[in-house]
């Protein structure tokens, strides 16, 4: 073989390892990105049900962010039970379209890992990745944790039911971050309904069907992570810190605070997307200049020339 000869094969060879690998990181890397939920990641409980069918149930519990059902206000109903944050019922379309996609994204996401169809009296570690069952899972008596191996920004996604059908089910199931992991970087996306009983969980919840939060009576269980449903949310005695209120996170997972934080056109939905009447809301957990749009009360809806009230 001629000096040319072997150049070429030698070059050959590197090209075929590069193009056999690139595809791999490639995939890995776009695999642990979370699809963005837009105007939808402002809310720690949000009940996106269909034509108007939201249903929010909270009894015995306290819910640390915004509260959010695309039925009526009559929709959210409270039994003892405290929302540290905004009510906005119905919300907007553009809500319930920004959170219809990011869930249809959840489709194409790779899966790295498997899950097994059940957990009981286990503890189980898993590094960041994305883990799928194509039906549903089950955690009984069961811890997992989470190591993020150091990184701040580590990311895991939880695929549940990827054949269409399979729901998420944890009886004293406990979910601990490691090493450095935060609970807003968890995704958990399930085909069907979720239900969580006597469970310390951390994680966002993007559900296709109901949510049902239970904790043990008298004593409120704690989540650390958005509940978000195609359908109705129940919680009784937990307590629910959204990624957007303190405590609950970095507050700024899924590209938030970004594009329709602050809305400026006056009462209504404008072309920022501001929920009806809800503009001149003012968000408990946040101090910077988002925290609060500058449209003043009063006056005629549209009308940016009112004076008075929020600056």
């Amino acid at each position: 073989m001629n000096h040319l000869q072997k150049h070429l094969s030698a070059s050959l060879i590197a090209l075929a390892a590069l193009l056999s690998t690139a595809p791999m990181a490639w995939a890995g890397q776009g695999a642990q990105t979370a699809p963005s939920l837009g105007m939808a990641s402002s809310f720690a409980v949000l009940s996106a049900t269909p034509n108007g069918g939201g249903a929010v149930t909270c009894t015995d519990s306290i819910v640390n962010g915004d509260v959010g059902s695309s039925g009526a206000m009559a929709s959210v109903v409270q039994t003892n039970c405290t929302i540290n944050g905004a009510i906005i019922a119905p919300v907007s379309a553009q809500v319930l379209k920004d959170f219809n996609t990011a869930y249809d994204q959840y489709a194409n996401i790779a899966c790295t890992g498997t899950l097994e169809t059940a957990y009981t009296d286990t503890t189980l570690t898993l590094t960041p990745g994305v883990y799928c069952n194509t039906a549903g899972v089950t955690f009984t008596n069961t811890t997992l944790i989470l190591d993020a191996q150091g990184d701040a920004n580590a990311t895991w996604i939880f695929k549940i039911g990827t054949s269409g059908t399979g729901a998420l089910t944890g009886t004293n199931f406990t979910v601990n971050m490691a090493n450095g992991g935060d609970p807003c970087n968890v995704n958990w996306w399930v085909a069907q309904a979720s239900t969580m009983t006597t469970s310390g969980f951390q994680g966002n919840i993007l559900a296709g069907a109901a949510i049902t939060l239970t904790g043990l009576a008298g004593t409120t269980t704690p989540f650390n992570g958005d509940i978000l449903a195609k359908a109705a949310v129940t919680m009784t005695d937990v307590t629910v810190t959204g990624c957007n209120a303190t405590g609950g996170g970095h507050g700024n997972h899924h590209g938030q605070y970004k594009d329709h934080e602050k809305c400026n056109q006056g009462v209504g939905n404008g072309p920022e997307g501001c929920d009806p009447g809800n503009s001149n809301l003012h968000n408990p957990f946040r101090h910077d200049d988002d925290a609060r749009s500058n449209d003043e009360d009063g006056g005629t809806p549209g009308n940016p020339g009112r004076k008075g009230g929020n600056k």
